[in-house]
């Protein structure tokens, strides 16, 4: 079990709070990490890109010239691949990228993903972030106070307060537990825990073993 320090939004010591190891101090391991990224990142792709072939280029429904006696190649359309204007042989069609990864697979790649920042000390679990307001100001001091630059803060629960505050600031990123993806907590250099996310966190993967 890792104890961690609870820092209130000031940035001073508030207690400790103890994380599970089987959820934040497990082995990484790069080759799982990129598994589930990848297919994350495939799963946004739209796909929706498209070449017309020769059943639904428009036009060439008459022989250019007669088949034989005028010197030139053959020809039975002039909307044949080889000519300009013509369709498209082998060109993309509409497909779906994404491909399966288990789910024991994602959790575990979860599970290292939140390991490795507790282990690169880039872990920070903040008792709570209350504001006056929904201003950006309010939330930019806070993130100040915290030393965040680029950072996946995790809140226990939709907050529209929070969120309104902090989506127009560059870098950081206001999550839930139930939406923590790897994709996520890697693309961002600091992870912050709100101290009432961590036991929501730590119950995603309860009786999951990983892969």
């Amino acid at each position: 079990m890792a104890t961690v320090k609870v820092y209130d939004q000031n940035k001073q010591e508030s207690g400790e709070v103890t994380l599970a190891s089987d959820v934040f101090e497990i082995e990484v391991r790069p080759e799982i990490l990129n598994l589930v990224v990848r297919a994350q990142m495939a799963a946004k792709r739209a796909g929706t890109h498209n070449a017309k072939t020769r059943a639904f280029v428009s036009g060439g429904g008459v022989k250019p010239w007669k088949q034989k006696g005028t010197g030139r190649a053959r020809s039975g359309s002039n909307r044949s691949p080889v000519w300009r204007g013509g369709a498209v042989i082998f060109g993309p069609s509409p497909r779906d990228y994404g491909f399966k990864v288990n789910s024991k697979v994602r959790a575990l790649a979860l599970k290292m993903a939140l390991s490795s920042r507790l282990a690169g000390e880039s872990l920070l679990v903040v008792k709570g972030i209350e504001l006056p307001e929904a201003k950006t100001k309010h939330f930019a001091k806070v993130a100040g106070a915290l030393g965040l630059s680029k950072a996946l803060i995790v809140a226990p629960e939709d907050n529209e307060t929070l969120s309104r505050s902090a989506r127009n600031i560059p870098g950081l990123t206001l999550t839930t537990p139930d939406r923590l993806s790897v994709l996520e907590v890697l693309k961002h250099k600091q992870l912050v825990l709100l101290e009432g996310a961590v036991e929501s966190v730590q119950a995603r993967f309860a009786g999951k073993k990983g892969a």
